[in-house]
């Protein structure tokens, strides 16, 4: 935290010379203010700039109605005050990129060795001969395959710069769409409008509830139960409790634990105190020791929404200190039932599957393999090369000349072409672009990815935990039956006509329901072509409000006669209470409370109850138990919710002590019970059953009674009325798990339920932890359960980390929700989760397909030139065309490759396996297959192809400087067939026909005739550069037969089976999370 200064005169004497004529305040007595804080801050603010109404006076706003919002007024603050946005480090520029590029030692060392050859090539001994002499009066070429070298080194660079140009811009498109997607109720022109976080400005009054991230420091307007959690800034890891007179300092970045308010902003960006922590550590403006972000943590490790640790210099500094505190909140679990929490450090799940990409690691193992193979071969080649040589040379009993180092040179020169194919490093790169790619794809279908491994992990995904409400159903809710002075209505469709209700009350209803609601959920006029109002805030309390209209209340009219301000006391709702309730102050000197919440959990403090004539009449436990089986059972049977409604009134004489909450939230007087219909999404059902097709158990897990789950269950298709699967409440859940006095989770007994498990009702967050940590430590199956998760509330944030891949409702989830998550749902559809599925499998079909063509074309690559070694002691392929077949033909590729799209075939087959292999058995077929093919081709071209095509062999020594027919009908053969193959590669999944749907790909079919228009200007005209001759229509229709007849050889190979003798490439085994009973802390 920044130390403390104690306020002097002479301090408010350079702050005052820093003042707007606006504003009666500057920025530096804001800063100094939200930095001093404690009792000296409150000191300061009263005695120095007036309190509360002071800094309102100063600042040019109003409490009440908030800021005008004109452009004007907006644009002032901004100029004065800052805007609300740390300014991230500019991204790498272009030149940055290149010579990121150019640091391969591969690249270096290929620059240095075409430099030499191209410095021999104009090198002429002192001592000339015949042969020199005549040398020297023909035209010099031997300097054009050097500079060729260096040309396309240079464009491979340039090549590789722009991908990661792209990757950068993407990353930050992608930030901007998370800092968009972050939004606060403000309080403008006297309305709630809802604005980007960025767009807040000093003066704004905010309202801020519950599990909200403040996204400026401010001061305390309205306090009702507010608590936060300063650990990330302060390291106390108590809530602390705020209002106006004991401690009104909010800062940014702490946390809403409990409760609701109002803020008046004061600092924003880099001058809030998160900002200044990061300007301290040189976040804002280029740090000295610039951190290098490295092609592998760039690509592999890539974090949309970059946490802070990722930008800071580690140090012994007091500001380092502070920001890992920061850094350790991000873990920081808040579960309601303490008693089986467990440390992060203790947790065996957390620690081995949270972070864990599969991709990464695999692709990492593929390129460490296939390293050292190009190692071996590369030795193999340079020895072949140089031994044949010698021994050549030695027969012929030739003179040592100069001419013999620039061989020696060119040799090293492919031996280095060749290892920089042997290792796929453009692999990496092609899985973050595939990866971006989808998620891009996944942002259009409503799902925002800010962990790019999700991508790849929710295509593993076998298990789904959802939530009921907005996920499942519509979360547009009405009351459909209420029981009421001892009636019960079931079909509540005018309630004003058809319900009979006692004035007396109807003003019950009318009131509590206003004033014990929270003031941010109302109801809108219907939007254009709608016929129903719009449902703002939490929508149960919407229905609720929408009722009491029907009824003919007016609760905005109620809600001015009792503002927020002048509440007595406030309970607000948790998961872990289940009910909110308000205290107020009422006219006739009578404190009363209104309670609501679950029916089971506020009858049973209900001892009265108002009947038919509106007189309160005792409420026995007969009487509860006859309202459970005749009422709420019955309406939970139908789907509804179902909520009561209660009071109890306090002399103003007598207060009870507030804090003492379960002795004042008891002796009720029960006024109704409401039955409330969320309706399921209608394309629900077949979303499910997509899921179940897919190999996909999806389980439902609600905070509703078991009776109203069973039902959504069942309409959803999650259960059916004949099958054997289990529906539990979360007390008899936790009864199943447990058998142990210390109340420790035995897997074993967790393992007997979870198979069969699809509902878990009446759940608390802490059930649903449980249950994704129980789910993942099982190992019943011989592979273990991949687990998505669905969470909103903040105590969802341990649940959500520990899941494999973590989803946060966008609409109604928390902000630590969506920090705590790998993706946002934008629209809370169940629906869009099945898309971000297929989207998922999308990721390991896009790299298998590329994984497929690059293989192939590389190792073709390799052994053309090994054999060619070997045989006639020169590769027949030049270096300028490997680099053309490696850095741009197979780039080109893979951006065809990635746009492919197998839609929702991927939904019909089971999950990929964790550990299955990144090259499978019928993707190494087609390697080998296509392998051996081109090499047969190859050979026969190199060795007849000459009197085939009546030319000239283009084999002899003498030929090395000048391109031949005979390599350029090779280069072209190689490539055509590499590119026919490409369409292959198209269906990896052994499909015969691999045309199917290409004419629906315009990506794809557009750089494929790119890429061949190139290779024809490249064969026609590319003369020195590429080693190429012009080539006869006859000559290229002999290529092109050569190319087509790859894709019957395709389908050759799709006739042999699939033998368990192939070999795999990829493959990974993990870390199987700890069951939670072998551990220390197995208690879950």
């Amino acid at each position: 935290m920044a130390k403390r200064k104690k306020s002097t005169a002479d301090d408010n004497d350079l702050s005052s010379e820093d003042v707007h004529p606006q504003f009666g305040i500057s920025i530096q007595e804001l800063e100094k203010l939200m930095q001093t804080r404690g009792h000296e801050g409150i000191k300061e603010l009263k005695e120095i700039h007036g309190g509360l109404s002071g800094i309102e006076q100063k600042l040019k706003t109003n409490l009440i109605t908030g800021l005008s919002g004109k452009e004007i007024d907006l644009s002032t603050r901004i100029a004065t005050f800052g805007r609300n946005e740390i300014p991230q480090k500019s991204p790498p520029t272009f030149l940055c990129l290149m010579c990121d590029a150019l640091k391969s030692w591969t690249l270096i060392t290929l620059i240095i060795c075409a430099i030499i050859l191209f410095a021999l090539s104009f090198y002429r001994p002192s001592e000339e001969t015949l042969e020199t002499k005549i040398k020297s009066k023909e035209t010099n070429v031997e300097w054009i395959e050097s500079a060729a070298i260096i040309i396309v080194v240079l464009v491979v660079v340039l090549v590789t710069a722009f991908s990661d140009w792209r990757n950068e811009r993407q990353y930050h498109s992608f930030q901007s769409m998370i800092e968009l997607n972050q939004k606060c109720n403000t309080i403008r022109e006297s309305t709630v409008q809802q604005i980007p976080i960025k767009d807040i400005v000093v003066g704004d009054i905010c309202e801020i509830k519950y599990g909200d991230v403040l996204p400026a420091d401010g001061i305390v307007v309205q306090s009702n139960g507010l608590k936060v959690d300063e650990y990330s800034l302060t390291g106390d890891s108590d809530l602390i409790k705020k209002n106006e007179s004991r401690d009104p300092f909010l800062l940014s970045g702490t946390c809403i634990m409990e409760g609701s308010g109002k803020m008046l902003v004061l600092a924003v960006g880099e001058h809030s105190q998160m900002g200044m922590i990061f300007k301290l550590l040189g976040t804002i403006k280029e740090e000295n020791n610039r951190d290098k972000r490295t092609n592998d943590n760039k690509k592999q490790n890539t974090t949309v929404d970059t946490d802070v640790s990722e930008h800071l210099v580690k140090s012994e500094s007091v500001e380092d200190a502070i920001i890992n505190k920061h850094n350790a909140s991000a873990s920081q679990e808040v579960i309601p039932d303490n008693a089986n929490q467990t440390s992060n450090e203790d947790d065996p799940i957390r620690f081995k599957v949270e972070k864990q990409s599969v991709l990464h690691t695999q692709l990492t193992k593929l390129n460490i393999q296939f390293r050292y193979a190009g190692m071996i071969i590369v030795i193999l080649t340079i020895l072949v090369l140089l031994v044949s040589f010698s021994i050549e040379e030695l027969i012929q009993r030739r003179e040592w000349g100069y001419k013999y180092w620039t061989q020696i040179v060119r040799y090293f020169i492919t031996c280095i072409t060749v290892f920089i194919l042997i290792v796929p490093e453009s692999l990496s790169t092609f899985a973050t672009l595939s990866l971006t790619h989808i998620a891009k794809k996944m942002a259009m279908d409503n799902n925002l990815v800010r962990h790019l491994d999700a991508c790849e992990t929710i295509g593993n995904t076998t298990t789904i935990c959802s939530n009921k409400t907005g996920i499942l159903t519509t979360n547009y809710m009405t009351v459909v039956q209420v029981y009421v002075g001892e009636n019960h209505w079931k079909n509540v469709e005018n309630p004003a006509k058809e319900i009979i209700i006692p004035a007396n009350t109807k003003e019950i209803i009318f009131e509590g329901v206003s004033v014990n609601s929270s003031y941010f959920s109302q109801l809108l006029p219907p939007e254009e072509y709608e016929t129903l109002a719009k449902q703002v805030g939490n929508q149960t309390e919407c229905s609720l409000l929408g009722f009491v209209g029907a009824l003919g209340g007016n609760y905005d009219e109620i809600r001015r006669c009792y503002p927020e301000e002048k509440f007595v006391h406030v309970y607000k709702f948790k998961s872990a209470r289940k009910y909110m309730s308000t205290v107020i102050q009422r006219p006739d000197s009578i404190v009363r409370m209104y309670t609501k919440g679950a029916s089971e959990i506020i009858l049973k403090k209900c001892k009265t109850i108002l009947n038919r004539n509106g007189d309160i009449v005792p409420f026995s436990n007969f009487d509860y138990d006859h309202l459970v089986q005749t009422v709420i059972e019955p309406m939970a049977c139908d789907g509804l919710r179902t909520i009561c409604i209660a009071y109890r009134d306090f002399s103003s004489d007598d207060l009870p002590d507030w804090d003492d909450e379960a002795n004042v939230v008891d002796q009720l007087t029960c006024i109704c019970i409401c039955g409330i219909e969320d309706p399921v999404r209608p394309e629900i059902p077949d979303a499910i059953a997509k899921c179940r097709n897919a190999g996909i158990t999806v389980r439902m897990v609600t905070g509703d009674n078991v009776n109203t789950a069973r039902s959504i269950a069942l309409k959803c298709g999650i259960i059916s009325a004949n099958d054997d699967c289990l529906a539990l409440e979360g007390k008899e859940f936790n009864q199943r798990i447990r058998s142990r006095p210390d109340g420790k989770i035995e897997q074993n007994l967790f393992d007997k339920i979870w198979p069969n498990l699809r509902v878990l009702a009446s759940s608390s967050p802490q059930d649903k932890y449980v249950l994704v940590r129980g789910i993942m430590a099982s190992k019943i199956y011989p592979i273990r359960e991949v687990v998505a998760i669905i969470g909103s509330e903040t105590n969802d944030v341990s649940a959500l980390k520990a899941a494999d891949v973590g989803f946060a409702m966008g609409i109604q989830g928390t902000d630590r929700a969506k920090e705590a998550s790998d993706i946002i749902l934008l629209d809370d559809n169940f629906n869009s989760i099945v898309k971000a599925v297929m989207w998922g499998r999308q990721v390991y079909d896009s790299i298998a397909r590329t994984s497929q063509f690059k293989l192939t074309i590389n190792f073709a690559t390799i052994l053309c030139v090994f054999i060619g070694a070997c045989i006639v002691k020169e590769s027949p392929l030049r270096v300028t065309q490997i680099f053309w077949i490696n850095s741009i033909m197979a780039t080109l590729a893979s951006l065809a490759l990635a746009s492919e799209v197998s839609a929702e075939d991927l939904l019909t087959c089971k999950p990929y396996e964790r550990t299955r292999p990144l090259i499978s058995r019928t993707t190494m077929k087609n390697i080998i297959g296509h392998i051996f093919y081109q090499l047969v081709i190859m050979a026969f071209i190199l060795f007849a192809g000459a009197k085939i095509f009546d030319i000239d062999d283009g084999r002899p020594v003498d030929s090395i400087y000048k391109p031949s027919k005979h390599f350029t009908i090779i280069f072209n053969v190689f490539v055509l067939m590499n590119l026919f193959n490409e369409i292959n590669c198209r269906k990896i999944h052994g499909e015969k026909n691999v045309f199917r749907g290409i004419f629906t790909n315009s990506t794809f079919y557009g750089i494929w005739i790119v890429t061949f228009v190139i290779q024809i200007v490249l064969v026609q005209y590319g003369s020195f550069l590429f080693s190429c001759v012009a080539l006869t229509f006859k000559q290229w229709m002999w290529c092109f037969l050569f190319g087509v007849s790859v894709l019957l050889w395709h389908q050759m190979i799709n006739l042999i089976p699939t033998t368990c003798h192939m070999p795999k490439l990829g493959t990974h085994n993990i870390d199987e999370p700890a069951s939670p009973d072998t551990s220390s802390n197995a208690g879950m």
